[in-house]
């Protein structure tokens, strides 16, 4: 048996804990957790799951001075997640910091580099959604929260790296993920899907509650994003790191827009209930900020070579409700 030797940073977050559950299902991989836990029940991600070692983020770079050459690949999900978070020292120190570092280190020792960039770097989207690493498109980019721009500020000091001929990662890639939903996201709180925010009212029979819309353009509820199941985020990564000559930036959606409405009755489908929303006014301190439509630009993943079909938002969310927020166990 050839293992290899996988580091997931934020191992035990949402999308960590969901590709770390694929690769410790095969025995031939060793699987390295690197997380905060903290005192939420985040480790749960973690129970069902064989993973060789977990390493406390203040000890990663010692880890990886002692150990690192092992590695077959760097999987960096680990940062600051949330886009209400106002401390920008801090987002830059978890987000932008650490990612440089390590995009350095998978260079120097020639180490796969796959890391978390974000949807939220395209702000409202008046550029478009292009998954471009040239950097006049990444600078053309203008983020709404201090998250995506802290995102961008990662793919800005890649792309000039490249431009510069800098040593590179044999492999690097960068994951524009849109709204991903599904298993282990619970420790979330106010930023989890609506999947899981909504699935308690539909399953104890209450009113789910939609924002208005307050534009001419879109119906109540009408606003679309792009919702992409986590399993086929997972599926995508482990075909990266099975074909470790694709680099560059892409986006992960499903390359179709829908509405929170049609979100909100897949869930009521999926327990076998009939549709019962109402819509409210949105606050008026997120009218001027909100997007009102999201949706990836999947060509560019698709001329790499990556066919698998993507999973429609009522598979998705059908398959998120039976299996997982239905049991009493809901971890993955």
């Amino acid at each position: 048996m050839s293992l290899k030797t996988f580091l997931i940073t934020g191992g035990a977050g949402f999308i960590g804990s969901n590709i770390a559950a694929r690769l410790c299902a095969n025995p031939e991989n060793r699987v390295i957790i690197c997380d905060v836990l903290g005192k939420d029940d985040k480790w749960r991600n973690l129970r069902n799951h064989a993973f060789y070692e977990i390493i406390p983020s203040g000890n990663l770079f010692y880890w990886l001075e002692m150990y690192g050459k092992s590695l077959n690949a760097i999987i960096h999900m680990g940062g600051i997640s949330s886009t209400t978070e106002t401390d920008v020292d801090l987002i830059l120190d978890s987000n932008q910091t650490l990612s440089t570092l390590l995009y350095r280190w998978c260079a120097e020792n020639e180490t796969q580099f796959i890391y978390a960039s974000s949807a939220a770097t395209y702000g409202d989207g008046s550029q478009g959604f292009e998954d471009s690493e040239t950097l006049d498109y990444i600078n053309s980019l203008r983020p709404l929260n201090a998250y995506g721009w802290s995102k961008n500020v990662v793919d800005r000091y890649i792309a000039k790296s490249l431009l510069n001929k800098e040593k590179k990662p044999p492999q690097w890639v960068g994951l524009k993920f849109f709204n991903v939903y599904g298993a282990n996201e619970y420790h979330k709180e106010g930023q989890k899907s609506v999947i899981a925010t909504k699935f308690p009212d539909v399953a104890s029979g209450k009113v789910v509650t939609l924002f208005k819309s307050h534009r001419p353009d879109y119906a109540d509820g009408g606003q679309l994003r792009d919702f992409v199941y986590v399993e086929d985020c997972v599926d995508v990564i482990i075909w990266l790191l099975d074909n470790p000559k694709i680099s560059g930036i892409y986006n992960i959606g499903t390359g179709e827009a829908r509405s929170f409405a049609d979100l909100a009755k897949a869930i009521f489908t999926a327990i076998g209930k009939e549709p019962n929303i109402e819509y409210r006014d949105m606050p008026e301190t997120l009218r001027d900020k909100y997007q009102y439509f999201t949706q990836a630009n999947m060509e560019k993943l698709r001329k790499a070579g990556y066919t698998k079909p993507f999973t429609s938002l009522e598979a998705g969310i059908a398959d998120y409700v039976q299996h997982y927020l239905s049991k009493e166990d809901p971890y993955r």
